[in-house]
């Protein structure tokens, strides 16, 4: 029958009876039951036509040998009846054609046999030789199990224990059925009639949409969702650093810059040639280009002077300073590289105008990764270079950034960097933590570093850092900082993470 013949078999069939099961209409109709579940799906599409709940039926099915043994006996069954009252040798039962057939299944009947009482092996005169034990018929407990399986398709009579030995003399399988309890909907008809899915405008023209029937349409469907790509967590909160920098009025610098010299990742900055944050267990230095040579020469001799005999109300390191050092190429271990570059370009620039500069961007350090440290990190970096500034503009400066942040309530720890002074560290108490935890490190450019560049002694350089990663595992839920960078982060995640204000 046709597909549409069929709908209206079962239809029809439904008027009748009012309700059934589609194993039972599959009987009823004559029709494969797959066909039956094809059709009763496509009458689903039709609104309030029938009803359909899904059952699924769990059953124990014979295997091809499990109906073998129904029709022939157990294989131990078999192998009894081959052997005669006084007895048969192993070599000859093993040669006939009924044990051969038995194939992988022989020894474990002979064993099944011995289990049971039925034979018993002789080994009188030095051979093997299988003599008889039961008398007259026996009780092939085997093939009632299968027979009242196939009564009982459920298991139900014969339990669990039963049921896992048979399985695993591969007698029986377990199979799920799904099938549909099927009834008469609220709108049942036996004749379907598709609705316009489409109000053309054809239909408008000339008013036959007023005697069209119309498909339901349901308002409040999500609609598909489409593949889309999305921002990782930490350029979602670097993002918004960025525009927090932007709102205060600050220039973004350029820090495409990877590789530099050590001259302007270190010796700029007033940091001597001795600290241990230029050793190679600090610090990635490079193997190709292995040295930069371009120095501003004016500018590279007023540092060279300020680390050996000092200046500008410093005593300087007191040691010979070796170009050679600063030549080293590396991979930049901070964003103040970028700052240095930046100001000794603004203090060419005259006369001096006050600037407020900001960058975000990676930096690397030959670091020991752990949970919460990798060999490559984000920093921010805000610098502000003015007239007269003070460590109370600083502290006002960081006070108004953290704020639209939403933290408050800041508190500052004197500490060491080379090339400001005075520096501190900068406290906050966490909410989610309820802890104070440190949120970054700032302080005023020593007249060491910025002197040398050229900018007038009146200028002040106020500059404060903080990494992206920490806010962003705090407030993302990430305890593992390798979740969130690197191999294993997990990309569907990272897309369905909710969006995080900070």
């Amino acid at each position: 029958m046709a597909t549409e013949d069929n709908k209206v078999a079962i239809l029809q069939y439904l008027e009748t009876k009012g309700s059934a099961n589609t194993t039972v209409i599959t009987e009823a109709c004559k029709l494969p039951h797959d066909i039956v579940v094809g059709a009763i799906k496509s009458i689903q599409t039709f609104e309030n036509v029938i009803n359909a709940t899904q059952t699924v039926k769990e059953e124990w099915q014979l295997t091809p040998q499990g109906q073998e043994t129904v029709k022939l006996g157990s294989p131990e069954a078999r192998l009894l009846a081959l052997i005669p009252a006084e007895g048969i040798a192993q070599a000859t039962l093993n040669d006939k054609p009924e044990v051969k057939a038995l194939g992988d299944a022989a020894k474990p009947a002979l064993g099944t046999a011995m289990k049971n009482k039925w034979i018993k092996p002789d080994k009188t005169d030095g051979g093997v030789v299988y003599k008889r034990v039961a008398q007259g018929d026996v009780e092939d407990t085997t093939q009632l199990q299968l027979q009242g399986l196939l009564k009982d398709p459920t298991g139900a009579s014969v339990g669990d224990k039963v049921l896992k030995l048979l399985k695993r003399a591969k007698m029986v399988d377990k199979k799920s059925t799904t099938s549909y309890d099927v009834s008469k909907g609220s709108a049942f008809t036996t004749t379907l009639k598709k609705g316009e899915a489409d109000l053309t405008p054809e239909m408008l023209a000339d008013g036959s949409w007023k005697s069209k029937d119309f498909k339901s349409f349901n308002l409040s469907s999500t609609g598909t969702k489409l593949p889309r790509g999305t921002l990782h967590p930490l350029l979602k909160v670097r993002e918004e650093y960025r525009q927090i920098f932007l709102e205060l009025g600050f220039e973004e610098m350029p820090t495409a810059r990877f590789v530099e010299s050590s001259f302007w990742n270190f010796d700029a900055l007033f940091q001597p040639q001795q600290h241990p944050a230029r050793d190679a267990h600090d610090t990635f230095f490079m193997k190709s280009p292995a040295t930069s040579t371009d120095f501003p020469a004016d500018y590279e001799a007023r540092v060279k002077e300020v680390h050996t005999n000092g200046g500008y109300g410093s005593i300087g390191y007191k040691y010979d300073w070796d170009r050679a050092e600063a030549e080293k190429n590396l991979l930049r271990t901070h964003t103040t590289a970028v700052s240095a570059r930046m100001l000794y370009k603004l203090a060419q620039q005259k006369p001096f105008k006050p600037v407020k500069y900001f960058s975000i961007d990676r930096v690397f350090r030959n670091e020991t990764l752990d949970a919460t440290h990798l060999a490559e990190f984000h920093q921010i970096e805000g610098v502000i270079a003015d007239y007269n500034l003070t460590l109370g503009d600083l502290m006002g400066t960081l006070d108004d950034f953290f704020k639209r942040l939403g933290i408050e309530n800041l508190r500052f720890k004197p500490a060491y960097n080379p090339y400001t002074e005075p520096s501190m560290e900068i406290f906050a108490y966490h909410e989610d933590l309820d802890k104070v935890v440190e949120i970054g490190n700032s302080g005023i450019f020593r007249p060491e570093m910025l002197r040398p560049m050229g900018l007038p002694e009146d200028v002040v350089v106020i500059a404060w850092g903080l990494s992206v990663e920490r806010p962003t595992m705090i407030k993302y839920g990430y305890s593992n900082i390798r979740d969130l960078i690197g191999p294993k982060v997990d990309l569907a995640a990272a897309q369905n993470k909710p969006i995080v204000r900070l």
